[in-house]
């Protein structure tokens, strides 16, 4: 038998045991092809005019290589292993090391650089697909051309390369390092077996448990008022990774454990066949999986938390755009409003306009703010106040004021009693008023509300004299003329054609654009979730893989039991339910898990991204779940055509 048939034979045999490895690698070549080529795609300037779209895609293409580098180093150290039988007879036989690594180099060389050229071919044809895909969520009119990228080429072959390098310098240490028995026993010690728990175990599962709802916790009081200042939001946050993470590790080393071993007391040892081959199994295994799966379950909730708020963001994008801005176009000087109404006028496009008279005066809040959940003691801002007449439906009361624009972000910021007394600051004194509701209604730009509460509404009579006891220089820097000139169109057809005109006004003061705000958060954010997205969709195929390849190894070792129970009279039905029981939980727990801290991560702080958190979060966790699913099946048709060879 020649060196070369056992090359191609082993060739053979593994590529039949390793279909699913051979998908990932040209999966990941193929991603990681085409985010290069949008890098080098002359269609990607349209992005770049914006934000940094070729630095934002280059980045994330550095962040594919890592992902897929440590997956593929971690699925050559299970590889390896499995074969260590083999290699220790190929030794047996005469073979010396060196040979034996040449042989499986060259296996490695042709299945390795045979999977990469095939990604990069699927890669030149995913390019055109994503980058519609890209242009769709970033809704540009521009044709995606298929092109091929030399310097694309060029990059991936050098990053899979090295990687292919790093790969025989780990088979090339681990052949040395090892002598003919420890091969043969390698597999034999990879699991730990522990046949009963200890006390100190049982602390370890309690103790993960409650890290996990102590970080849970601190993240629902996160934006409270119990954490003041940068310092301490800072120390809370450290606090959560520190608890959540720890919390997840032991959580996995004795909690999993120690909850099944509790079924099974309660059922005083007597377990039917499909509890033995699932609970009892997990107890023992997951202990030395433990950082395997906290890796795992820490960057599955990062992915989906990541993903969720983006796509949070770019949900709530027409939303947002409407609290920035709540008319189509805002300006500060009357000149500029007037400019843009006679270039409106020239193209024929159809509008309405507003004048909404501003005053801009110090207000104190003491006794309708809450003190506590305010980020210091200066309890006095510099407020926006418009009078009820610039308003269809208000009607106020002398003496009354209503904010608006109090919207989601504010009250957690900043919460207000629904009733109190509060001041405004005057050059002859103090005038005294009393807060008559909040509403999350906008009324004028976010500029005007400072970013702090929003603006208040009083009654024309207390407007007036705040007018007759204004600051000049304060009023000039804040609003310019000291009136709002808004301006909306009547129809939404010439949007595009209105703010080309915008464009070509440049207003000297500040001046506001909702298209403006909602084009630059959908570009953005639509960037965000799209790199997002890929890098979690990598992520989740390599971590699936990954498990499934766990799942292998244990089906291999656990194959001589179902051997023993199929001659007990056992069906291949009995065993297969207490499989899918099995994976149910082998690949459940950590899914469970990961969605339990990517909920708690995405509502302490969701609504700084966007008005809208429960539709887009479920629509995230409902595709990361289904498709991480499909590895579950995955194993267990492996374990079933285990399970019908092993009689």
């Amino acid at each position: 038998m020649s060196l070369n048939y056992i090359i191609l034979r082993n060739l053979k045999k593994n590529i039949k045991n390793y279909y699913l490895y051979v998908f990932a690698l040209i999966f990941s070549v193929a991603l990681y092809f085409s985010f290069v080529t949008l890098q080098f795609d002359p269609a990607m300037h349209e992005v770049s005019g914006s934000i940094k779209g070729e630095a934002a895609i280059g980045a994330s293409s550095v962040l594919l290589v890592a992902i897929v580098a440590i997956f593929l180093l971690y699925a050559n150290t299970i590889f390896i292993k499995r074969r260590s039988k083999e290699i220790g007879l190929f030794q047996l036989i005469g073979l010396t090391k060196s040979r034996i690594f040449v042989l499986l180099s060259a296996e490695n060389l042709i299945l390795y650089f045979g999977s990469m050229f095939a990604g990069i071919g699927a890669g030149f044809v995913m390019s055109r697909l994503i980058l519609m895909i890209l242009f769709k969520i970033l809704e540009v009119e521009q044709l995606a051309a298929l092109r091929f990228s030399p310097e694309a080429l060029q990059r991936t072959v050098l990053v899979f390369a090295a990687v292919y390098v790093l790969i025989m310098i780990m088979n090339y240490t681990f052949i040395r390092a090892q002598s003919i028995l420890s091969l043969f026993k390698a597999t034999a010690t990879s699991q730990t077996r522990i046949q009963r728990m200890s006390l100190w175990e049982v602390v370890i599962g309690l103790l993960g448990m409650i890290s996990i709802c102590g970080g849970y916790y601190i993240s629902g009081e996160l934006f409270s008022g119990k954490f003041t200042g940068m310092g301490g939001l800072m120390y809370a946050m450290i606090a959560i990774l520190a608890l959540v993470i720890i919390g997840t590790y032991l959580f996995y080393k004795g909690s999993v454990s120690f909850l099944f071993n509790l079924i099974r007391r309660r059922k005083k040892g007597y377990l039917s066949i499909r509890e033995v081959l699932s609970l009892s199994s997990i107890m023992f295994r997951m202990k030395s999986n433990a950082l395997l799966l906290t890796v795992i379950t820490t960057v599955s909730a990062l992915a989906i938390g990541l993903l969720s708020l983006s796509y949070i963001s770019y949900y709530s994008v027409e939303s947002s755009a409407r609290e920035s801005s709540p008319h189509d176009y805002g300006f500060l000087q009357k000149a500029d409003e007037a400019g843009f109404r006679e270039a409106l006028d020239k193209a024929g496009i159809g509008y309405t306009t507003l004048e909404i008279p501003t005053v801009q005066v110090e207000v104190d809040l003491k006794e309708v703010l809450d003190t506590n959940k305010f980020s210091n003691n200066d309890t006095s801002l510099l407020a926006t106040v418009i009078s009820e007449s610039s308003l269809k439906n208000m009607d106020l009361q002398p003496g009354e004021v209503r904010i608006m624009g109090y919207t989601t972000t504010k009250q957690t910021m900043h919460q207000l009693k629904n009733k109190g007394e509060l001041a405004f600051s005057t050059k002859d004194g103090v005038m005294k008023q009393q807060l008559a509701g909040l509403s999350e209604e906008t009324v004028l730009p976010y500029y005007f509300g400072g970013g702090v509460l929003g603006v208040f509404v009083v009654d024309d009579s207390v407007f007036r004299e705040l007018l007759q006891h204004k600051d000049p220089d304060e009023q000039k820097r804040v609003s310019g003329e000291g009136i709002y000139y808004g301006i909306n169109l009547t129809g939404s057809s010439q949007a595009k054609q209105a703010y080309e005109i915008y464009k070509q006004q440049k207003p000297e003061l500040q001046s506001f654009s909702q298209y403006e705000f909602e084009f630059n958060q959908r570009t953005n954010m639509g960037l965000i979730m799209f790199i997002v997205g890929f890098l979690g969709l990598t992520f989740l195929i390599t971590s699936g893989c990954i498990l499934y390849f766990k799942q292998m190894d244990e089906s291999e070792e656990e194959r001589e039991g179902y051997t023993i129970l199929r001659k007990l009279g056992f069906t291949q039905g009995d065993l297969l339910r207490g499989i899918q029981f099995k994976q149910l939980f082998n690949f459940g727990i950590p899914l469970i898990v990961g969605l339990c801290h990517s909920y708690f991560a995405v509502k302490s702080g969701w609504f700084f991204f966007g008005t809208e958190m429960l539709t887009p979060m479920f629509v995230v966790m409902g595709v990361y779940t289904v498709l991480y699913s499909i590895f579950g099946i995955l194993s267990v048709l492996y374990y079933k055509r285990v399970i019908r060879e092993s009689l």
